[in-house]
Protein backbone atom coordinates (compact mmCIF):
# COMPACT_ATOMS: atom_id res chain seq x y z
CA UNK A 1 0.00 0.00 0.00
CA UNK A 2 1.42 3.40 -0.91
CA UNK A 3 2.09 5.85 1.62
CA UNK A 4 -1.30 8.13 0.25
CA UNK A 5 -3.13 5.10 0.02
CA UNK A 6 -2.34 4.24 3.73
CA UNK A 7 -2.91 8.13 4.83
CA UNK A 8 -6.52 7.63 3.83
CA UNK A 9 -7.12 4.52 5.46
CA UNK A 10 -6.01 5.62 8.70
CA UNK A 11 -8.13 8.39 8.81
CA UNK A 12 -11.10 6.01 7.52
CA UNK A 13 -10.37 3.64 10.54
CA UNK A 14 -10.38 6.74 12.87
CA UNK A 15 -13.87 7.64 11.77
CA UNK A 16 -15.31 3.93 11.89
CA UNK A 17 -13.94 3.90 15.27
CA UNK A 18 -15.35 7.08 16.43
CA UNK A 19 -19.05 7.74 17.98
CA UNK A 20 -20.54 10.20 15.04
CA UNK A 21 -23.82 10.57 13.72
CA UNK A 22 -24.52 7.94 10.56
CA UNK A 23 -24.46 10.59 8.35
CA UNK A 24 -21.48 12.38 8.73
CA UNK A 25 -18.89 9.53 9.15
CA UNK A 26 -21.20 8.37 5.71
CA UNK A 27 -19.79 11.46 4.15
CA UNK A 28 -16.44 11.57 5.18
CA UNK A 29 -15.79 8.33 4.27
CA UNK A 30 -16.87 9.23 0.65
CA UNK A 31 -14.87 12.36 0.92
CA UNK A 32 -12.21 10.00 1.69
CA UNK A 33 -12.37 7.61 -1.31
CA UNK A 34 -12.61 10.35 -3.53
CA UNK A 35 -9.11 11.51 -2.24
CA UNK A 36 -7.47 8.31 -2.69
CA UNK A 37 -8.10 8.38 -6.41
CA UNK A 38 -6.71 11.90 -6.51
CA UNK A 39 -3.50 11.02 -5.06
CA UNK A 40 -1.15 11.94 -8.06
CA UNK A 41 -3.20 15.32 -7.95
CA UNK A 42 -0.80 18.46 -7.05
CA UNK A 43 -4.20 19.26 -4.33
CA UNK A 44 -4.16 16.05 -3.17
CA UNK A 45 -1.50 17.17 -0.01
CA UNK A 46 -3.08 20.15 0.79
CA UNK A 47 -6.54 18.35 0.53
CA UNK A 48 -5.87 15.61 3.17
CA UNK A 49 -3.94 17.92 5.56
CA UNK A 50 -7.24 19.80 5.61
CA UNK A 51 -9.62 16.66 5.77
CA UNK A 52 -7.02 15.51 8.40
CA UNK A 53 -7.77 18.31 10.45
CA UNK A 54 -11.65 18.32 10.39
CA UNK A 55 -11.59 14.25 10.87
CA UNK A 56 -9.64 15.55 14.43
CA UNK A 57 -12.25 18.13 15.01
CA UNK A 58 -15.02 15.96 14.50
CA UNK A 59 -13.83 13.03 16.18
CA UNK A 60 -13.01 15.11 19.39
CA UNK A 61 -16.79 16.21 19.96
CA UNK A 62 -19.21 14.60 22.62
CA UNK A 63 -21.82 13.43 20.08
CA UNK A 64 -23.23 10.85 22.31
CA UNK A 65 -21.84 12.08 25.93
CA UNK A 66 -24.34 13.74 28.43
CA UNK A 67 -23.78 13.80 32.47
CA UNK A 68 -26.64 13.32 34.43
CA UNK A 69 -28.27 15.96 36.42
CA UNK A 70 -29.27 16.17 40.00
CA UNK A 71 -32.03 18.49 40.13
CA UNK A 72 -31.76 18.02 44.24
CA UNK A 73 -33.24 21.16 45.37
CA UNK A 74 -31.63 20.92 48.99
CA UNK A 75 -28.08 20.32 47.28
CA UNK A 76 -28.47 23.01 44.86
CA UNK A 77 -29.58 25.54 48.15
CA UNK A 78 -26.88 24.46 49.92
CA UNK A 79 -24.59 24.61 46.78
CA UNK A 80 -25.78 28.29 46.45
CA UNK A 81 -25.33 29.21 50.05
CA UNK A 82 -22.10 27.84 50.01
CA UNK A 83 -20.63 29.97 47.04
CA UNK A 84 -22.71 33.17 47.93
CA UNK A 85 -24.03 35.14 50.31
CA UNK A 86 -27.58 37.16 50.35
CA UNK A 87 -29.13 37.18 46.74
CA UNK A 88 -32.56 35.05 48.56
CA UNK A 89 -34.95 36.38 45.93
CA UNK A 90 -32.10 35.16 43.06
CA UNK A 91 -31.81 31.87 44.40
CA UNK A 92 -35.66 31.54 44.97
CA UNK A 93 -35.68 32.03 41.07
CA UNK A 94 -33.49 29.45 40.39
CA UNK A 95 -34.58 26.56 42.59
CA UNK A 96 -38.07 27.54 41.05
CA UNK A 97 -36.41 26.81 37.36
CA UNK A 98 -34.87 23.55 38.68
CA UNK A 99 -38.35 22.72 40.53
CA UNK A 100 -40.15 22.73 36.56
CA UNK A 101 -36.62 20.99 35.16
CA UNK A 102 -37.52 17.94 37.92
CA UNK A 103 -41.25 17.84 37.53
CA UNK A 104 -40.74 17.63 33.14
CA UNK A 105 -37.95 14.64 33.88
CA UNK A 106 -39.93 12.92 36.33
CA UNK A 107 -42.67 13.08 33.74
CA UNK A 108 -40.98 11.54 31.13
CA UNK A 109 -41.06 15.20 29.11
CA UNK A 110 -37.13 15.32 28.53
CA UNK A 111 -37.33 16.58 25.46
CA UNK A 112 -39.18 20.07 27.32
CA UNK A 113 -36.37 20.29 29.77
CA UNK A 114 -34.90 23.36 28.17
CA UNK A 115 -38.16 25.16 26.67
CA UNK A 116 -38.34 27.43 29.89
CA UNK A 117 -36.92 30.84 29.67
CA UNK A 118 -33.68 31.33 29.28
CA UNK A 119 -31.73 32.45 32.35
CA UNK A 120 -30.18 36.35 31.86
CA UNK A 121 -28.51 37.82 34.78
CA UNK A 122 -28.55 41.58 34.49
CA UNK A 123 -26.31 43.94 36.60
CA UNK A 124 -23.64 46.33 37.56
CA UNK A 125 -19.89 44.58 36.87
CA UNK A 126 -18.52 42.47 40.10
CA UNK A 127 -22.52 42.00 41.34
CA UNK A 128 -21.75 38.10 40.63
CA UNK A 129 -23.42 37.18 37.51
CA UNK A 130 -20.47 35.28 36.13
CA UNK A 131 -20.14 33.14 39.35
CA UNK A 132 -23.82 32.13 40.07
CA UNK A 133 -23.67 31.17 36.42
CA UNK A 134 -20.42 28.59 37.67
CA UNK A 135 -22.68 27.61 40.63
CA UNK A 136 -26.11 26.35 38.68
CA UNK A 137 -23.34 24.18 36.45
CA UNK A 138 -22.33 23.09 40.21
CA UNK A 139 -25.69 22.58 42.06
CA UNK A 140 -27.16 20.38 38.87
CA UNK A 141 -23.82 18.38 38.43
CA UNK A 142 -22.91 19.41 34.66
CA UNK A 143 -20.19 20.90 33.23
CA UNK A 144 -19.36 24.54 32.82
CA UNK A 145 -18.14 26.70 29.88
CA UNK A 146 -18.05 30.13 29.04
CA UNK A 147 -18.30 32.32 26.36
CA UNK A 148 -16.95 36.42 26.43
CA UNK A 149 -19.07 38.15 24.12
CA UNK A 150 -17.17 41.77 25.08
CA UNK A 151 -15.86 43.13 22.55
CA UNK A 152 -17.03 40.45 20.00
CA UNK A 153 -17.81 41.69 16.27
CA UNK A 154 -17.97 38.97 13.58
CA UNK A 155 -20.72 36.36 13.86
CA UNK A 156 -18.04 33.56 12.72
CA UNK A 157 -16.66 33.74 16.14
CA UNK A 158 -19.63 31.79 17.46
CA UNK A 159 -20.47 29.84 13.96
CA UNK A 160 -17.23 28.99 12.92
CA UNK A 161 -15.55 29.69 9.31
CA UNK A 162 -15.89 27.66 6.37
CA UNK A 163 -13.14 25.17 5.23
CA UNK A 164 -12.45 26.48 2.32
CA UNK A 165 -10.20 28.98 4.33
CA UNK A 166 -7.08 28.01 4.99
CA UNK A 167 -6.71 29.17 8.67
CA UNK A 168 -10.36 27.96 9.30
CA UNK A 169 -11.82 26.73 12.80
CA UNK A 170 -14.95 25.80 14.01
CA UNK A 171 -16.65 28.91 16.42
CA UNK A 172 -17.16 28.87 19.94
CA UNK A 173 -20.35 27.33 20.58
CA UNK A 174 -18.48 23.85 19.26
CA UNK A 175 -14.96 24.99 21.48
CA UNK A 176 -17.36 24.72 24.50
CA UNK A 177 -18.81 21.69 23.57
CA UNK A 178 -15.31 19.65 23.16
CA UNK A 179 -13.67 21.44 26.12
CA UNK A 180 -17.00 20.05 28.09
CA UNK A 181 -17.04 17.06 26.49
CA UNK A 182 -20.84 16.92 27.37
CA UNK A 183 -23.50 17.60 24.82
CA UNK A 184 -25.62 19.12 27.59
CA UNK A 185 -23.23 21.59 29.33
CA UNK A 186 -24.38 25.00 31.12
CA UNK A 187 -22.76 27.41 28.46
CA UNK A 188 -22.41 31.21 30.05
CA UNK A 189 -22.71 33.88 26.87
CA UNK A 190 -21.40 36.20 29.04
CA UNK A 191 -21.58 40.27 28.57
CA UNK A 192 -24.55 39.48 25.29
CA UNK A 193 -24.70 43.41 25.23
CA UNK A 194 -20.99 44.72 24.82
CA UNK A 195 -20.61 43.11 21.29
CA UNK A 196 -19.49 46.11 18.85
CA UNK A 197 -22.12 48.27 17.47
CA UNK A 198 -20.83 47.05 13.91
CA UNK A 199 -21.24 43.51 14.41
CA UNK A 200 -24.54 43.36 16.91
CA UNK A 201 -27.00 43.34 14.71
CA UNK A 202 -25.08 39.49 12.57
CA UNK A 203 -24.16 38.03 16.54
CA UNK A 204 -27.67 38.51 17.78
CA UNK A 205 -28.82 36.77 14.64
CA UNK A 206 -27.21 33.65 15.87
CA UNK A 207 -27.83 34.48 19.41
CA UNK A 208 -31.36 34.05 18.58
CA UNK A 209 -30.86 30.63 16.90
CA UNK A 210 -29.02 29.33 19.79
CA UNK A 211 -31.73 30.33 22.54
CA UNK A 212 -34.28 29.71 20.30
CA UNK A 213 -35.12 25.80 20.99
CA UNK A 214 -37.38 24.90 17.49
CA UNK A 215 -33.75 26.14 16.18
CA UNK A 216 -30.77 24.93 18.28
CA UNK A 217 -31.84 21.46 17.57
CA UNK A 218 -29.82 21.68 14.71
CA UNK A 219 -27.14 24.19 15.04
CA UNK A 220 -24.89 24.22 11.83
CA UNK A 221 -21.08 25.65 12.56
CA UNK A 222 -19.75 27.12 9.35
CA UNK A 223 -16.67 24.48 10.08
CA UNK A 224 -18.04 21.66 11.04
CA UNK A 225 -20.99 21.81 8.47
CA UNK A 226 -23.00 19.17 9.87
CA UNK A 227 -26.01 20.16 11.99
CA UNK A 228 -25.26 20.07 16.01
CA UNK A 229 -27.78 19.24 18.49
CA UNK A 230 -27.91 22.33 21.09
CA UNK A 231 -31.20 21.59 22.54
CA UNK A 232 -30.21 19.62 26.00
CA UNK A 233 -27.68 22.69 26.30
CA UNK A 234 -28.47 25.27 29.46
CA UNK A 235 -27.70 28.66 28.22
CA UNK A 236 -27.11 31.36 30.58
CA UNK A 237 -26.58 34.85 30.01
CA UNK A 238 -25.58 37.73 31.49
CA UNK A 239 -25.32 42.11 30.55
CA UNK A 240 -24.52 44.76 32.53
CA UNK A 241 -27.73 46.41 31.18
CA UNK A 242 -30.50 45.33 28.64
CA UNK A 243 -30.68 48.50 26.76
CA UNK A 244 -28.54 47.27 23.60
CA UNK A 245 -30.11 43.76 24.01
CA UNK A 246 -32.71 43.39 20.88
CA UNK A 247 -36.22 42.66 21.08
CA UNK A 248 -36.39 39.26 19.49
CA UNK A 249 -33.25 38.34 22.45
CA UNK A 250 -35.04 39.82 25.38
CA UNK A 251 -38.17 37.68 24.32
CA UNK A 252 -36.17 34.31 24.62
CA UNK A 253 -34.55 35.62 27.92
CA UNK A 254 -36.14 35.70 32.13
CA UNK A 255 -34.19 38.59 33.51
CA UNK A 256 -33.04 38.52 36.81
CA UNK A 257 -31.47 41.89 37.80
CA UNK A 258 -28.78 41.34 40.08
CA UNK A 259 -28.81 43.59 42.80
CA UNK A 260 -25.91 45.86 43.98
CA UNK A 261 -24.34 45.50 47.53
CA UNK A 262 -24.42 47.49 50.96
CA UNK A 263 -21.45 47.83 52.56
CA UNK A 264 -22.61 45.37 55.71
CA UNK A 265 -22.76 41.81 52.79
CA UNK A 266 -19.71 43.18 51.12
CA UNK A 267 -18.10 42.47 54.66
CA UNK A 268 -19.79 39.29 54.82
CA UNK A 269 -19.06 38.23 52.03
CA UNK A 270 -15.34 39.65 52.30
CA UNK A 271 -14.65 38.06 55.53
CA UNK A 272 -16.57 34.74 55.15
CA UNK A 273 -16.14 33.94 51.51
CA UNK A 274 -13.34 35.80 49.60
CA UNK A 275 -10.86 35.96 52.50
CA UNK A 276 -10.94 31.97 53.47
CA UNK A 277 -9.81 31.44 50.24
CA UNK A 278 -7.58 33.80 48.92
CA UNK A 279 -6.18 32.82 51.99
CA UNK A 280 -5.94 29.49 50.89
CA UNK A 281 -4.63 30.25 47.69
CA UNK A 282 -1.91 32.51 48.62
CA UNK A 283 -0.30 29.46 50.44
CA UNK A 284 -0.41 31.04 54.20
CA UNK A 285 -1.31 28.88 56.96
CA UNK A 286 -4.71 28.72 58.72
CA UNK A 287 -4.75 31.69 61.37
CA UNK A 288 -1.51 32.92 60.49
CA UNK A 289 -3.49 36.51 59.19
CA UNK A 290 -6.24 38.09 61.02
CA UNK A 291 -8.21 41.49 59.86
CA UNK A 292 -9.65 43.56 62.74
CA UNK A 293 -13.06 43.73 62.80
CA UNK A 294 -12.69 47.34 62.22
CA UNK A 295 -10.60 47.54 59.29
CA UNK A 296 -12.87 45.68 56.79
CA UNK A 297 -15.23 49.25 56.33
CA UNK A 298 -11.52 50.78 54.62
CA UNK A 299 -11.29 47.74 52.57
CA UNK A 300 -14.64 47.63 51.42
CA UNK A 301 -14.85 51.55 50.71
CA UNK A 302 -11.24 52.59 49.34
CA UNK A 303 -12.58 55.12 46.84
CA UNK A 304 -16.39 55.38 47.49
CA UNK A 305 -19.00 53.55 46.48
CA UNK A 306 -19.23 50.82 44.41
CA UNK A 307 -22.15 48.28 43.32
CA UNK A 308 -19.81 45.31 43.01
CA UNK A 309 -17.37 43.21 44.65
CA UNK A 310 -14.26 43.55 42.77
CA UNK A 311 -12.55 46.04 44.36
CA UNK A 312 -12.65 44.46 48.04
CA UNK A 313 -11.77 41.56 46.51
CA UNK A 314 -8.35 43.15 45.15
CA UNK A 315 -7.99 44.74 48.44
CA UNK A 316 -7.93 40.96 50.10
CA UNK A 317 -5.25 39.83 47.80
CA UNK A 318 -3.28 42.87 47.82
CA UNK A 319 -3.14 42.40 51.74
CA UNK A 320 -2.44 38.20 51.32
CA UNK A 321 0.69 39.11 48.42
CA UNK A 322 1.87 41.35 51.26
CA UNK A 323 1.96 38.59 53.79
CA UNK A 324 3.10 35.77 52.11
CA UNK A 325 6.18 37.85 50.82
CA UNK A 326 6.69 38.74 54.41
CA UNK A 327 6.97 35.25 55.50
CA UNK A 328 8.75 33.95 53.14
CA UNK A 329 11.68 36.94 53.83
CA UNK A 330 11.39 35.98 57.29
CA UNK A 331 9.55 38.69 59.18
CA UNK A 332 7.22 36.62 60.89
CA UNK A 333 4.95 33.69 60.72
CA UNK A 334 1.62 35.50 62.43
CA UNK A 335 -0.10 39.00 61.16
CA UNK A 336 -2.52 40.66 62.60
CA UNK A 337 -4.00 43.80 60.31
CA UNK A 338 -5.13 46.92 61.88
CA UNK A 339 -6.63 50.45 61.65
CA UNK A 340 -2.82 51.53 62.49
CA UNK A 341 -0.67 49.08 60.30
CA UNK A 342 -3.25 48.85 57.29
CA UNK A 343 -1.55 51.34 55.32
CA UNK A 344 1.88 49.18 55.39
CA UNK A 345 -0.81 46.54 52.99
CA UNK A 346 -2.70 48.30 50.66
CA UNK A 347 -1.92 50.42 48.12
CA UNK A 348 -1.71 54.48 49.06
CA UNK A 349 -5.53 55.16 47.75
CA UNK A 350 -6.83 52.55 50.77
Amino acid sequence: MDKTKQQTSVLSEKVKAASLPEKLTERILVRLNQLAMLSESPTFLPEIDRISRYIDWVTSLPWNKRTKDILDLEYAKKILDKNHYGLTEIKNRILEYLSIMKLKQEKGRTSELMRAPILSFIGLVGTGKTTISASIAEAMGRRFARIPFGGMGDPLDLRGQSRMYPEAEPGKVVNALRTTQSMNPVILLDEIDRVTDEGRSSIMGVLVELLDPEQNHAFVDHYIDFPIDLSQVLFITTANTARHIPVAVLDRLEPLHMPSYTDEEKITIGRDYMFPKIIKASGITEGALVIDKDVWPAIVRPLGYDAGIRTLERGIREIARKVARMVVEGKGQTFRITNENIKQFLSPYF
